[in-house]
């Protein structure tokens, strides 16, 4: 463990060779050195001291099996998102309670398992629609609404076949693309819903094996996103500043809290454990 309040703007620490990140406190950075050693850096602009905590833990390699892949010149494969209205752009960020949870499964099969919970306040309004973004196929949707626990039907529909049931999502949506639909009971004045939805995408672009590295490439929308590694894998990099933390089943968790309008686009890499 790593402790020390650190008062610098600009801050940088490197693990030793065969420690993998288990938990930072501070969102950071997460890179790889040349030999493999997996180092955090951040930016202080508070004028006052971070109390940081870094914590490592033997399990990544140590040698030549260390060594990042050198990083290629191919960019992102997702276009960025829309741009966001003037009235979204200026809501409120904190009040805002969307989060998603990605469950990545081991990478040869391209897919996470996710949950994203979503409160509904608009009075009359009964169905949610969620539009899966191109290059990903959705399977094994499920819902329920937290406040009670009450299981609700859902149904995958294509854009077509909305337009042709007279369905209005509230935004433009291609005729090909999946959409989710999950009735639910009128939402009353003065009350709400919240529901949790679960699903399992499969996007052989966006999660992918790169050599001995698993590759998650995905822009994330919410305010509150978190990423979950796979068993048996260690965190080798982060381009999006993330806090760690190592959970009960020894799997690796990444969360990033986006306090600005938009989305971030967060590129992970991970390696598979050395013992």
């Amino acid at each position: 463990m790593f402790k020390r309040p650190l008062s610098v703007p600009r801050n940088s620490v490197v693990l030793p060779a065969g420690y993998e990140l288990v938990a930072c406190n501070v969102p950071s950075q997460v890179l790889a050195e040349p030999d493999g050693r997996i180092a955090i850096s951040f930016l202080n602009g508070s004028g006052a001291e971070v109390p940081l905590i870094v914590k490592g833990k033997l399990g990544a390699h140590a040698g030549a099996a260390a060594a990042p892949r050198p990083p290629g010149s191919a960019k992102s494969w997702e276009a960025p998102f829309e741009g966001e209205t003037e009235r979204e752009r200026l809501s409120e960020r904190a009040h805002q309670d969307r989060e998603i949870v990605y469950l990545l499964q081991q990478p040869e099969t391209h897919a996470f398992r996710l949950y994203h919970d979503y409160t509904e306040s608009r009075p009359g309004v009964e169905t949610y629609f969620n539009v899966v973004r191109s290059g990903s196929k959705v399977s094994e949707p499920s819902a329920y609404v937290l406040d009670t626990g009450e299981k609700l039907k859902t149904k995958i529909m294509t854009g077509a076949e909305l337009v042709a049931a007279k369905m209005d999502v509230g935004e433009p949506v291609d005729a090909t693309a999946q959409v989710v639909v999950i009735p639910f009971s009128p939402v009353k004045a003065g009350q709400s819903t919240r529901l949790r939805i679960s699903e399992t995408y499969t996007a052989a672009a966006s999660y992918r094996v790169e050599g001995d590295e698993l590759v998650f490439d995905r822009s994330l929308g919410r305010p509150r996103n978190a990423v979950v590694l796979p068993e048996g894998w260690y965190l080798l990099a982060s381009s999006i500043p993330t806090t760690v933390t190592q959970m009960a089943d020894g799997r690796i968790r990444l969360d990033f809290w986006n306090g600005r309008p938009g989305a971030v686009d967060v590129l992970i890499k991970a390696k598979r454990r050395g013992r």
